[in-house]
């Protein structure tokens, strides 16, 4: 893998011929709501991760979450049942405490706003974690952790103010957790933001310096990204060139990938984690549209329609690759609401996995 591959603009949904686990050699899988959401794995995740393993696939979870150090969610992995070593985790705290070593002298105090993930990167880096302004650090890293709170806003914000470079080690603005959706980094450091009227540099998905991460720790040649998030997961792999797969485990729905820009969409898309295991068909174009499996999508007046009978992500395959060439044609986004109801995807990814449609 190269930090110079050029981005595929996709008009549709991608096909292998063969599963994914033999088309490449590694994994770089998300972790929140993709591997697991909060301290439960979700479902078939163990299951195909083992299989994956089983068939010669690299793991490695590439994850924004600053907060936690890469052998501490390694344990987590492990206690979930997949066996994974703290050299399998790349996260944003890493690639944020390289961007601030390369800003100041070796030994530096830094000022942390965050967890224990951010202060072991810096560590390992040869840099020195500091809570206070007052202990003469000469940067900001600014990373989630659940117990940040006001105080350490303010000082984060004090510090900014005084001139010191800040980076963030992402933008996501929330995070899944078992009760729901939660704030995330992205929410706190919209506040310093608010406070100093100063933008970070980012480190984390879906910039480059995660990416440059990634290849340093992994050494990769045909990485898969997969992940949940259009913003994160698909425009980071988008930027570095290479392909990914779309799970609906996690924050994307069936009906925000029909509106996706270039950069929001994926190779492959697929109900969860078992995607990793199975060819993926490909789209085609027909008279009046697109045709994946047994099913057609076109667009009338502005609305998604499909026909036909097949597997409903045959059909949404169809639908994406219709949607996005209205898009791609200066078109506004269309109605698929009637077409993902049909299909069963309206209100939840569950539920049947066929449908047959007049």
């Amino acid at each position: 893998m190269t930090e110079t591959a050029t981005p595929v603009r996709r008009t549709a949904p991608g096909g292998s011929e063969r599963p994914l686990t033999d088309a490449y050699d590694t994994a770089l899988l998300d972790l929140d709501g993709v591997v697991y959401t909060g301290a439960h794995a979700i479902e078939h995740a163990v299951e195909a991760l083992d299989a994956a393993r089983t068939a010669g696939m690299r793991l490695a979870y590439v994850t924004n979450n600053a907060s936690r150090p890469p052998r501490v969610v390694a344990e987590h992995l492990t206690e979930l049942g997949i066996p994974a070593e703290p050299s399998d985790v790349i996260n944003s705290a890493q690639a944020a405490a390289r961007l601030i070593a390369e800003k100041v002298p070796a030994g530096s105090k830094v000022l942390v706003v965050g967890g224990l993930g951010l202060e072991e990167a810096l560590a390992e880096l040869g840099l020195v974690a500091v809570r206070s302004l007052a202990d003469g650090p000469l940067a900001v890293v600014q990373g989630f952790d659940p117990s940040v709170g006001w105080a350490d806003l303010a000082e984060a914000s004090y510090a900014v103010q005084s001139g010191l470079p800040w980076v963030a080690s992402n933008l996501d603005l929330t995070v899944p957790r078992a009760r729901g959706i939660a704030p995330g980094n992205g929410t706190l450091v919209a506040a310093v933001r608010a406070a100093t009227g100063v933008e970070p540099e980012v480190a984390g998905k879906p910039l480059p310096p995660m990416h440059r991460e990634t290849v340093l720790r992994t050494g990769a040649e045909r990485p898969l990204v997969v992940g949940d998030r259009l913003d994160t997961d698909i425009e980071g792999a988008f930027n570095g060139g290479v392909d990914s797969l779309l799970v609906f485990t996690g924050v994307t729905t069936p009906e925000l990938l029909l509106s996706a820009p270039v950069e929001h969409r994926p190779t492959y898309l697929a109900e969860d984690l078992r995607g990793l295991l199975v060819p993926h068909p490909e789209v085609t174009a027909v008279d009046g549209g697109f045709a994946c499996g047994g099913l057609v999508a076109g667009v009338e007046a502005g609305v998604l329609r499909l026909s036909g009978a097949g597997d409903r992500w045959d059909g949404l395959r169809a639908l994406c690759a219709a949607a996005w060439t209205v898009l791609d044609a200066g078109g506004a986004p269309v109605d698929g609401r009637k077409a993902l109801a049909d299909l069963g995807f309206w209100g939840r990814v569950g539920g049947r996995r066929g449908a047959t449609l007049g």
